[in-house]
C-alpha cells in the first residue's frame, strides 16, 4: 500500500512539474485589452490599432489585442484605468507624455505614475499649429497679430488641459506676449474636425496628426515644435526660424499596471521590441507620419523621469491653470 501511495504522490508531483512551465508558457490564454486614453480616430488611435495585429503575431498563435477607447479628461480617465488593473497582463494600453507626467502634478489625478510600468515607447511626436486653409492665418506672425489686436479673440483647440497641445500653446502664449482662449477636446479627431469646420480658430497638435488630417481637408500648418525641421513635413518651419524658442514634443508608448509577473512582462517586452521593429509596422507609422523612437523600459522610464521633473520646474515657476 506505501508503494502505490509513494507512485501516485510522485507520479502527481512529477506532473505539476511538467505543467507548471506550460502553464507560464500558455499568455496570453484570453484576449489583452489595449487602452487608448483618447478617443477613435485620433493619433495615439491609429498607431495602436496599426501595431496590434503585430504584437498580436509576436505574442503567439491564438492571442488577440482589443482596443479600447477610454478618453476624458486630457488622458486621466484612459491612465487610470490602465494603473487600476489587475497586473496580469491582460489590460496594458497607451501613455502619452507630457499628459500622463503632467496630470497628477496640477490636481488630485485618480492615479499615480509609481503605479504605471512603462514597457515601450513608440513614437516622439512634436507639437506643431494649424489652421484651416481657408481662414485669415498664414503664418505665426499673422496670429500673433490678430491675438494683440484681439485679446481671447483666438480660439485653440487641444486635447485637454494639461495636455502637450495645451502646454504648447501657453509656452507660445507666453513667448508672444499674446492671451488665446483654450478650448479642450477628448481627443486629437475632434479637435481637427472642429478646425476643418471652422469651430475653432487654430489647433495646437502633433506634426504627425496634423499631416494625417491635412490629406482630407483643408489644413495648413504654421510651425513645428522641433528643434530642426522634421523628415514628416521638412517644408514646414520651426517655431524657432519664426523668432518663437518654443520646443514641445509627445512620447507615445506602452505601459501596463505595475506588479507584472516576471515572466509576462518579459513576454511583453519582447513582443513589444519585435512588433515595432518589424518592417510592416514600420511601414504603417511611416504612413500615419508617425516619427518612431524605440526605447526599452529603461530608457523609457528615464525619459519619463527627466520630463516629469522639468514639469514639476516649471509648475513651480509658471503653473498652466493659473
Amino acid at each position: 500500500m506505501r508503494f502505490w501511495k509513494a507512485l501516485t504522490l510522485t507520479a502527481a508531483t512529477g506532473a505539476l512539474l511538467m505543467t507548471a512551465p506550460n502553464a507560464q508558457a500558455a499568455y496570453p490564454e484570453k484576449p489583452i485589452t489595449m487602452i487608448v486614453a483618447f478617443g477613435a480616430g485620433g493619433g495615439t488611435d491609429l498607431l495602436i490599432r496599426g501595431l496590434a495585429p503585430f504584437l498580436e503575431k509576436q505574442l503567439g498563435d491564438g492571442a488577440r489585442i482589443e482596443v479600447v477607447n477610454k478618453p476624458g479628461a486630457g488622458g486621466e480617465i484612459g491612465f487610470a484605468a490602465i494603473a487600476d488593473a489587475a497586473p496580469d497582463g491582460y489590460t496594458i494600453g497607451a501613455i502619452n507624455s507630457p499628459n500622463v507626467n503632467a496630470i497628477p502634478i496640477e490636481r488630485q489625478a485618480r492615479y499615480s505614475l509609481d503605479r504605471l510600468d512603462p514597457l515601450y515607447n513608440l513614437v516622439d511626436d512634436p507639437g506643431a499649429f494649424a489652421v484651416n486653409a481657408e481662414g485669415p492665418f498664414k503664418t505665426l506672425a499673422d496670429v500673433v497679430a490678430y491675438a494683440k489686436a484681439n485679446p481671447n479673440g483666438v480660439t485653440v483647440g487641444t486635447t485637454g488641459i494639461g495636455s502637450d497641445d495645451h502646454l504648447a500653446m501657453l509656452v507660445f502664449q507666453r513667448q508672444a506676449g499674446v492671451t488665446f482662449t483654450h478650448v479642450p477636446f477628448q481627443g486629437s479627431a475632434a479637435n481637427e474636425a472642429a478646425l476643418a469646420n471652422k469651430k475653432i480658430m487654430l489647433s495646437s497638435v502633433n506634426i504627425g496628426e496634423a499631416m494625417q488630417y491635412k490629406q482630407k481637408d483643408p489644413i495648413a500648418l504654421l510651425g513645428v515644435m522641433a528643434g530642426k525641421k522634421v523628415e514628416q513635413a521638412p517644408e514646414i518651419a520651426t517655431f524657432k526660424e519664426q523668432g518663437y524658442n518654443a520646443l514641445m514634443s509627445s512620447l507615445r508608448g506602452i505601459a501596463a499596471p505595475k506588479g507584472l509577473p516576471p515572466d509576462v512582462r518579459a513576454k511583453l517586452i519582447d513582443a513589444l521590441d519585435k512588433a515595432a521593429t518589424h518592417p510592416g509596422f514600420q511601414a504603417k507609422a511611416k504612413e500615419l507620419f508617425q516619427p518612431t523612437r524605440l526605447l526599452p523600459p529603461d530608457q523609457y522610464a528615464t525619459e519619463l523621469a527627466a520630463s516629469t521633473k522639468e514639469l514639476r520646474e516649471l509648475w513651480a515657476t509658471a503653473p498652466w491653470l493659473k
